[in-house]
């Protein structure tokens, strides 16, 4: 299923950075006030949110590009659909009202629920959906001038069996296709709220876990009209963690491809059962070499010590890992993800040797058995001065509570399978086993008989080349699930319709509108560089996913790093990467262009360019188009309207 493999032909381990190439700014750009202006504050409600809602509502896109046409539309802060036509030739915008969406009147009940941005997709030219954050879709027709007509309004009605404590909920809309001409699927995603959810503890801090629902939605053509709104046909039903971070639609396979912090999988695939041990396995069971009558072994014979210490709780897992006692904490990074963690203590040996014979462990995007809650995890350094080694803990918050974990990394990570600590003292007894085993390995007895310090070292790529602060700042974990547009998955999907669990650390994601001008593809994180995967036809529905490694931007998981106020990341195939700060009205509002380079080449070009910020206000949202055979950058801020042309 989706695997992500560079090709080594593609990388430049010689690459040197990027040169400054700067643009004449009056030629490439073209500031258009915007008559009818957005407002990022029209979204308010009574329940706080949660992280994962008010990132989605960070990274959330107000522009939405048609693939098939030169034309655009957005929603103002009065809740008009704006429509915006690029004309070929001068490349010039032209804007008018389509319709004006009615503000709801909600009751006190209703305000509870956090009402979304409003979103829009084109099914063709002139075919759009809207919808409006509280929970009503619009099927909108667009002709040559004048105001759209509408043709329909609907509700999402969730049904009992989606174990939802509300009939109707504020959903936002991501893709609507027609893969047949009969009809219209659409793609919403919803903040799940489950029936009979506790109580928040008056005790606990802890927020409660959030999980997102995403629709498959039928609309029947041609569509019928009414002058009430009608209920959504739910073809298919997904659940995960976050709201999606890209959406597209395969039309050679007839599935979607969602990219997301976590899979998305039907309820009616079974949970993973808790684990339980039996009396015979909690009774202490001899390994190989190890000694149970009680006789202290030789210490020729002391086992080499596991590299960390666990033990768990309904809630939680306790990770200990032995440093030595003088690392200093600043030069130790750990980073949680939902499904990954990374540990790594900068300066650390990589290979044994005389005077550190134990190499303390690295974890770079390690796949865990289970989800945690990232925000609420922790880790502290107990150094343990009078002592050798220091014991660095992690508290890992499970999002599934009440689940036993087996292990504590994924099957397939690569890890040393490490059993539970049944006791928490025994995290004492890991320091003093190790300090033990030092001892017998600078006595020029090596106890694990593994031939320690005569390793043939690092790779050379590994060697002063990586940096630990851009591993752990950079990209968004995120894992890959297809389904079916019907909601049939074809064979080569998993029985739960996504098959890979393997996350990956996307960098960038296409621009919207690009779908039809160029091929779906991700750019991901390879050491320092960003990998640019190319997702290939299907021949047939019955083929396959296949990501192909076509381009390399050199170190560009470097450069971002130092990108603090990004908003948006996209890309154009392999031609550039294109890097949107939000900006305010003092600060920020560029954009900065990394261009694609060969793979022999050593210096690649960089452009910077004033997009948002000041009088055009906060950068909302960007797509890409087509005129005149070239690509054409819009870029939607609070005030105005920006286009970028001849940048490439």
């Amino acid at each position: 299923m989706p695997t992500f493999n560079p090709d080594r032909s593609l990388l430049n381990p010689k690459f040197e950075g990027y040169k400054f190439a700067p643009l004449e700014y009056d030629e490439v750009t073209a500031h258009h006030p915007l008559e009818h202006k957005l407002s990022q504050t029209n979204v308010s409600g009574r329940a706080p949110l949660s992280f994962q809602e008010v990132q989605s509502r960070v990274l959330h896109n107000h522009l939405t590009i048609c693939s098939k046409s030169r034309r655009a539309v957005y929603v103002d802060a009065e809740l008009r659909v704006i429509g915006i036509d690029i004309d070929e030739a001068t490349l010039r915008p032209s804007f008018r009202v389509l319709y004006e969406l009615p503000r709801p009147i909600q009751s006190a009940e209703a305000e509870t629920l956090q009402r979304e941005y409003p979103s829009a997709a084109f099914v063709d030219a002139t075919s759009l959906l809207v919808a409006d954050g509280y929970g009503t879709l619009y099927a909108l027709r667009i002709g040559a001038a004048g105001p759209a007509e509408l043709l329909a309004g609907y509700e999402l009605a969730i049904p009992s069996a989606y174990e939802s404590s509300q009939t109707s909920v504020p959903f936002r809309l991501h893709q609507a296709v027609s893969p047949d001409g009969q009809s219209i699927v659409a793609v919403l995603s919803s903040k799940h709220y489950p029936k009979n959810a506790p109580e928040p503890s008056q005790k606990s801090h802890k927020p409660p876990p959030v999980t997102f629902d995403i629709w498959g939605v039928q609309i029947a053509l041609p569509i019928a009209a009414s002058p009430d709104a009608q209920a959504l046909q739910i073809v298919w039903h997904r659940r995960g963690d976050d709201v999606p971070l890209y959406t597209t639609y395969d039309p050679t396979r007839q599935a979607f491809l969602f990219v997301g912090s976590s899979s998305y999988l039907p309820i009616t695939v079974e949970p993973t059962p808790s684990y339980e041990p039996s009396p015979d396995e909690i009774a202490p069971i001899p390994r190989k070499d190890e000694n149970l009558d009680g006789t202290p072994a030789p210490p020729t014979d002391l086992p080499k010590p596991p590299p960390y210490s666990w033990t768990q709780t309904s809630d939680s897992v306790t990770l200990a890992i032995p440093l030595p006692s003088d690392t200093p904490t600043e030069r130790i990074k750990v980073a949680f993800s939902p499904r990954t963690l990374t540990v790594l203590v900068e300066g650390a040996a990589t290979q044994p040797s005389a005077d550190v014979p134990v190499v303390v462990p690295r974890y770079t995007l390690k796949p865990l058995w289970d989800g945690i809650q990232p925000g609420t995890s922790v880790w502290t350094f107990d150094r343990a001065a009078e002592r050798a080694y220091g014991v660095l803990t992690l508290h890992l918050d499970k999002v599934h509570e009440g689940t036993r974990w087996p292990q504590v990394f994924a099957e397939g990570a690569g890890e040393e399978d490490v059993p539970e600590t049944l006791d928490p003292s025994e995290l004492y007894d890991i320091r003093e086993a190790l300090e033990k085993y030092t001892a017998a390995l600078r006595d020029g007895t090596d106890a694990s008989g593994l031939g320690l310090g005569l390793g043939k070292g690092v790779p050379s790529l590994g060697q002063g080349e990586r940096d630990d602060d851009v591993d752990l700042s950079v990209g968004k974990s995120a894992c890959v699930t297809w389904v079916g547009v019907g909601g049939v998955h074809p064979t080569w999907l998993g029985k739960d319709g996504h098959g890979d669990d393997s996350p990956v650390q996307i960098l960038s994601t296409p621009f919207p509108g690009a779908t039809g001008t160029f091929k779906p593809s991700l750019v991901a994180k390879n050491g320092l560089d960003g990998v640019v995967y190319t997702l290939q036809e299907g021949h047939n529905l019955e083929d396959p996913p296949q990501w192909t490694h076509t381009a390399t931007y050199s170190a560009l998981a470097f450069v971002l790093a130092s990108k603090r106020d990004t908003r948006f990341v996209h890309h154009v195939s392999s031609k550039a990467v294109f890097a949107f700060e939000s900006g305010t009205q003092d600060l920020g509002g560029n954009v900065y262009i990394y261009r694609g380079a060969g793979s022999k080449e050593n210096w690649a070009k960089q452009t910077v360019l004033k997009v948002g910020g000041g009088s055009a206000g906060a950068l909302l949202g960007v797509g890409l188009t087509k005129a005149q055979g070239k690509v054409v950058v819009l870029c939607l801020c609070e005030g105005e309207l920006v286009v970028l042309h001849d940048v490439l």
